[in-house]
């Protein structure tokens, strides 16, 4: 039997969602919360397999009580519930410690298959998630590799990059880093080498990709 706690503010979401899963011979609803700070005192007194979520309860939120749970010596299981399917709301749950992510909209579909795999140790998310969390992983792997290429630079080369960035020439650079122009094409060419790119378009989506367009040095 697996044991389940809901946690959802809204009294109809879990009233609808106990009645599917005591229907099932082999799920048992232990408790309720209607925050997470409830859902923490629940799943603290009743121990439950899996917790369910809901990521935009009023008080403490759904995101939150899954970080605090997930610090315990032996958290349940969790799976994330939602009306929002993108990937800002998919990768952050996954990240503290969702092993599911439900749909509002699709819950009496997939609320059961769900529960019962990440009872069993397993990961589900429901195929149209799937390809929005592997684009954001290949997304976070690209910038990932960029991050790595940049920490190679020097603190000068650094220093020029933001300055190319910004949209300054190398005579500009040379008088704000005191270096000569002749020296400035020379560390722009290494940081060209480096990071592989070419024209001030990819200066400036790099620089924001890597938030070093706050301030001038």
């Amino acid at each position: 039997m697996i044991r389940v706690v809901i946690a959802d503010d809204h009294a109809v979401v879990r009233l609808g969602m106990r009645a599917l899963l005591e229907a099932a011979p082999d799920v048992q609803v232990v408790g309720e919360a209607n925050d997470g700070n409830e859902a923490l005192r629940v799943c603290a007194e009743q121990s439950p397999d899996v917790v369910i979520l809901d990521l935009s309860m009023a008080g403490m939120d759904g995101l939150t009580a899954m970080r605090a749970l997930a610090r315990r010596t032996s958290p349940p299981k969790m799976l994330a519930l939602t009306m929002h399917e993108e990937a800002d709301y998919l990768v952050p749950a996954l990240e503290a410690g969702a092993m599911g992510y439900v749909m509002k909209s699709a819950a009496s579909h997939d609320l059961l298959e769900a529960i019962r795999t990440v009872a069993s140790g397993r990961v589900w998310v429901h195929p149209s998630a799937a390809s929005l969390l592997a684009a954001n992983l290949g997304r976070r792997a690209s910038q990932d590799d960029v991050r790595s290429k940049y920490e190679t630079l020097s603190d000068r080369e650094r220093d020029v990059f933001r300055l190319l960035a910004y949209g300054h020439g190398s005579t500009d650079i040379g008088e704000r880093l005191h270096l000569s122009p002749k020296t400035v094409d020379t560390y722009k060419r290494r940081v060209n080498e480096k990071l592989g790119v070419q024209s001030r378009a990819d200066y400036v989506r790099l620089a924001l990709d890597l938030g070093v367009l706050q301030k001038e040095p």
